[in-house]
């Protein structure tokens, strides 16, 4: 921790990557951030100690970035959010997830970063009926088989695991599979859903999930650089949540459906501009929960501030 200096965020316009570098930068305030993303960076808070620059995400300006500062950290956050299934988006998904990925963990081998953490997601394990009732980190990851349009995040994941256990002896590699993260701050598809002016409940399934807060996700990525050593981790708390309780705690004005006709449903959702993931279907059938276990060995069993109702009822505020 000492010997770091300088780190790079992928995504910085993302409200969880703004979170976390704050949490660094009021603990170590000596250090630097180097904050990039495609999206638009003038709502990216000044905060002292961090440069904010929007960037192309391409092979000459990654390595000009990489080429022009000496980097301790990266954190890569930048996957673009499946709240929306065009194949046009798909498509910059594959090529920043999957493409991107490559060349960036390239750039970090080759420039000799120390410890890069990655974000991916709980979604690559898939919402299955034979799931175990806890997947750990070594389930596979099925969530491909049924739905392209995760494909993305399955072969990053697959990607930098891999690359993570190769350079095990170079490079200290995070990779996180967090269970949904939920808060004000971020705009992911659970949030949208739970948020939303409507939510869909399933009359005849009643899922369990697992939720975590943005605050809590954030302080998980900042605890990374010192307490986690090279491995993956599911990050989730102790408990879980059925999907009607759920949406009661949220007050969410749920539209109850059989399943049968999620297919017709989510068209015509789709007709007044409320996009709901077709994946996230899966979900509302099947619990995907998944084990903690990893993670607590380094964090300690308490990592958590808040609990799951907490979380849903900080929704709230948004």
């Amino acid at each position: 921790m000492k010997e770091i200096k300088k780190i790079l965020f992928i995504g910085i316009a993302g409200g969880l990557a703004q979170m976390t570098s704050r949490l660094i930068l009021t603990e170590h305030p000596d250090w630097e951030i180097i904050g990039i993303d495609s999206r638009d960076v003038a709502r990216v808070p000044q905060l002292k100690g961090l440069t904010s620059i929007q960037l192309k995400y391409s092979r000459g300006n990654f390595e000009n970035l990489f080429r022009g500062h000496h980097f301790d950290v990266v954190y890569h956050l930048g996957r673009i959010s499946h709240s929306s299934n065009t194949h046009n988006v798909l498509a910059k998904r594959i090529d920043l997830s999957v493409m991107g990925t490559n060349r960036i963990l390239e750039l970090c081998e080759r420039f000799g970063v120390k410890k890069v953490v990655i974000l991916s997601t709980f979604h690559v394990y898939g919402a299955l009926p034979d799931n175990s009732i806890f997947l750990n980190e070594e389930s596979p990851l099925r969530a491909s088989i049924k739905h392209p349009e995760l494909r993305d995040v399955v072969e990053m994941d697959q990607i930098c695991t891999n690359w993570m256990w190769k350079n095990q002896n170079s490079i200290s590699t995070v990779v996180l599979r967090p269970c949904n993260i939920i808060g004000t701050q971020i705009r992911n598809a659970m949030t949208n859903f739970l948020a939303g002016p409507i939510s869909l409940n399933p009359v005849d399934y009643n899922p369990f999930f697992q939720f975590i807060h943005e605050f809590d996700m954030a302080n998980v990525l900042y605890r990374s650089l010192a307490a986690l050593p090279t491995g993956t981790y599911n990050v989730s708390g102790n408990d879980f949540i059925a999907l009607r309780e759920a949406l009661k705690v949220v007050e969410a004005r749920g539209i109850p459906f059989p399943m049968m006709f999620a297919g017709g449903l989510n068209h015509f959702l789709k007709k007044i501009n409320i996009d709901v993931p077709d994946y996230l279907f899966d979900y509302l059938k099947f619990s995907c929960l998944i084990s903690n276990t990893e993670l607590k060995k380094h964090l300690g069993p308490d990592f958590l501030r808040f609990t799951i109702k907490e979380a849903l009822e900080l929704i709230k505020l948004r």
